[in-house]
C-alpha cells in the first residue's frame, strides 16, 4: 500500500538526534551556550550582524513590533496572503494593520499599490511595511527600501519561508533574505515543515545594534543582568526588570537541533530546487494549470534561482476538485493561504470579501504540492501523474 504524501515534512537525521542527546547530557537545557552558538551560525548563514533566537516565528514578529515601538497610533502595511501572524503582531501592540493587494504573477506585496497608498496620505500616516517572502519567493527589498526611505518607514521582512533565499540588487550583488541590508528586522520560523526544523522556534536577524539590544531585553521578561545597564547593583545575584518583556526564550535542546539542521541547509535547499525544476518541466505545457512565478522570472530575468521553495504552488480553476482528487490518492496537498482580511477577526475591523480581488482570485485557485527534501523521485512522479490525470480528464 502506498504511504501518504504530505505537502511538507521534517527530516531528522542521526546527527540531529546525537546533537540533541548531547545537549540533554550537558549542563544546560535552556539559557545555555547552544543558544548563542545557533544565533551566531544562523547570522553567518544569512549574512547579518546579529541574530536572536526565540520561541517561534510569531514571538519573533511580536518582539520586532515591540522593538520598533508599535502602539495605538501606528499604521503598518502588509499583504493579505500570509499566515495571520504577519498581521497579528501589530495588533498585539494595539497598532492598525492596513492590507495591500498582491502582484498577480508573484503573489508578493504589490509595490506599485503600496506606493499609491503612501502617496495618498500625509507624511507620517504610515509607520512601516511587513513584506513576506511568500513560499520562499524573495521580495526585492531594495525597491521597497527606497520607497520606505522616501516616507520614513521601517521594514520587517517576514522571511519564515525563505532561509537561504536571495535576490540580486541593481548592482548585480546577491542579497540574502534576512541579511539586514534593506530590512530593519527580519524573522524566520523553524516549524517542522520549514527548511530548518526545531519543533518550534524562530529567529530575528538585524544589522541594527540598538534594535538587537532591545530584542535581547524583551525576549527575557525585560530583565537584564548586565552591570553596565543596571540602574542599581546589589550584588552578583542582582537583576533588573527595565521593560515589560516576555518569556520568548528558546531552549538549548531545540537550538542543538537547529544547529545540526543548519549544517545541511544548503543540501536541503538544493534538493528543493531540483524538485521545483521537475514540477516546472512537467507542468510547463499543461493547459489550465498555472504556476506562481518568481519575481525575477516575472521581470524576464534568466537567473531566478534565489527562490527558497518552502512551497511549490500551482493554480487551477477547479481547486476543490483537484484537492479532493489528490486526497483520494493519499496526496495531502494544502492551501496557502486564506486571505487574512477575510478572517472573522479582521472582518470585525471593517474588512470584507472583495477588498483585494487579486489575493482572493489567487486563493480560489492555489494549491501547494508536496515539497520537502526527502520526497522521492517516485513519489513526485506519482503526484505529477495524479495532477495531470485530473487536469486532463477532470477526475
Amino acid at each position: 500500500m502506498r504511504k501518504a504524501i504530505p505537502y511538507g515534512k521534517q527530516h531528522i537525521s542521526e546527527a540531529d538526534i546525537a546533537a540533541v542527546v548531547a545537549t540533554l547530557q550537558a549542563d544546560f537545557l535552556t539559557q545555555g551556550p547552544t543558544v548563542a552558538a545557533f544565533e551566531a551560525a544562523f547570522a553567518n548563514y544569512v549574512g547579518a550582524k546579529y541574530a536572536v533566537a526565540v520561541a517561534n516565528g510569531t514571538a519573533a514578529l511580536h518582539l520586532c513590533a515591540l522593538a520598533l515601538n508599535v502602539n495605538q497610533q501606528t499604521r503598518v502595511i502588509t499583504t493579505p496572503i500570509t499566515f495571520v501572524a504577519s498581521a497579528n503582531c501589530i495588533r498585539y501592540c494595539g497598532g492598525e494593520i492596513v492590507f495591500a493587494d498582491v502582484d498577480p504573477n508573484t503573489i508578493l506585496l504589490d509595490t506599485n499599490l503600496v506606493r499609491q497608498m503612501l502617496e495618498s496620505k500625509p507624511a507620517g500616516y504610515y509607520a512601516g511595511l511587513i513584506p513576506v517572502d511568500f513560499g520562499g519567493n524573495p521580495v526585492n527589498l531594495q525597491e521597497l527600501r527606497e520607497l520606505a526611505d522616501q516616507h520614513n518607514l521601517w521594514i520587517i521582512e517576514d522571511a519564515c519561508h525563505a532561509p537561504g533565499g536571495f535576490f540580486y540588487d541593481s548592482d548585480g550583488t546577491k542579497q540574502m533574505c534576512g541579511n539586514g541590508n534593506f530590512a530593519d528586522l527580519s524573522i524566520f520560523s523553524f516549524h517542522p515543515v520549514k527548511h530548518i526544523a526545531t519543533g518550534e522556534g524562530g529567529m530575528i536577524t538585524t544589522n541594527n545594534e540598538a534594535l538587537y539590544n532591545k530584542l535581547l531585553l524583551y525576549r527575557t521578561h525585560g530583565i537584564t543582568k548586565d552591570p553596565e545597564l543596571m540602574q542599581e547593583n546589589h550584588g552578583p545575584w542582582y537583576m533588573e526588570m527595565q521593560e515589560l518583556g516576555y518569556n520568548y526564550r528558546i531552549p538549548d535542546i531545540l537550538c542543538a537541533l537547529g544547529l545540526s539542521q543548519l549544517q545541511r541547509a544548503e543540501e536541503g535547499l538544493t534538493r528543493r530546487k531540483a524538485i521545483a525544476r521537475t514540477y516546472d518541466q512537467a507542468f510547463k505545457d499543461v493547459a489550465g494549470l498555472g504556476v506562481v512565478q518568481t519575481e525575477a522570472a516575472a521581470l524576464g530575468a534568466a537567473d531566478d534561482t534565489g527562490h527558497a521553495y518552502h512551497l511549490y504552488i500551482i493554480r487551477v480553476q477547479n481547486r476543490q476538485g483537484l484537492y479532493e482528487h489528490l486526497r483520494r490518492h493519499q496526496i495531502y496537498a494544502q492551501v496557502h493561504y486564506i486571505p487574512a482580511h477575510t478572517m472573522p477577526y479582521y472582518r470585525n475591523l471593517g474588512y470584507k470579501p472583495g477588498d483585494f480581488p487579486v489575493a482572493e482570485k489567487y486563493y480560489s485557485e492555489c494549491l501547494s504540492l508536496p515539497m520537502y527534501p526527502t520526497l522521492t523521485e517516485e513519489e513526485q512522479l506519482f503526484v505529477i501523474e495524479k495532477v495531470k490525470e485530473f487536469v486532463f480528464n477532470g477526475r
